[in-house]
């Protein structure tokens, strides 16, 4: 069997695998007791995808995909034992995704795309007061920024990073404005697991046809 005919006999699987994945661990994650098990579900929905990307890629473009949302896939594991290792794994996720899209920025967009990448650390900063998070933040905002200023599908590419940056905004309220709020509980995975696969699938799709 061909690389092509392969790719196109396991990819459907392994993207309905990964959004089967990602969709159950919302209501089993507020059942679930911390462990093994709990960290290998979290991170499932997300690695599936970055699998997804890296089998339907047919160029550089479409493997860095695949890298970025691998280290977002390490990002949730390594959350679950540390915060500054899973904040790190993220933000080189978010550097390779920023890469990716200034790499296929479009003519028009880029003072909105400005725009977003300063208000994100701006509220980020706001919500938390923490140096550690600005500067994740400006990372944050620095790929959702370049997302919506790049050619790449904005319904699916850009909204993904939107929720992906919501969902993290929504980490950082319960610093404080939040704090006892039941809304975020309810709100960061599926604005997360959802943005994130919106971008593999936008950016995955589009970069395979233009590869074509």
């Amino acid at each position: 069997m061909d690389r092509e005919l392969y790719a196109k006999t396991l990819a459907p699987l392994l993207l309905v695998s990964a959004l089967f994945a990602g969709i159950s661990f919302w209501p089993m994650s507020h059942v679930l007791a911390p462990g093994a098990g709990f960290v290998a579900w979290k991170t499932l929905g997300v690695a599936l995808l970055a699998l997804w990307a890296l089998l339907v890629a047919r160029n550089g473009a479409g493997r860095l995909l695949a890298v970025a949302l691998a280290f977002s896939a390490l990002g949730d594991a390594l959350l679950e034992q540390s915060q500054t290792w899973g904040g790190a794994a993220f933000l080189a996720s978010h550097g390779l995704a920023f890469t990716l899209y200034r790499a296929h920025r479009r003519s028009g967009g880029q003072p909105i795309g400005i725009a977003i990448a300063l208000v994100i650390p701006l509220l980020a900063w706001l919500l938390t007061h923490d140096f550690g998070v600005l500067v994740y933040a400006c990372g944050l905002g620095a790929m959702t920024g370049s997302a919506w200023a790049s050619r790449l599908p904005r319904h699916q590419v850009a909204l993904g990073a939107m929720m992906f940056a919501v969902s993290d905004l929504l980490i950082f309220s319960r610093f404080h404005v939040l704090h006892d709020s039941a809304l975020p509980p309810l709100l960061i995975w599926p604005l997360y697991f959802g943005g994130q696969a919106l971008i593999a699938w936008g950016a995955g799709r589009a970069l395979a046809r233009e590869a074509q």
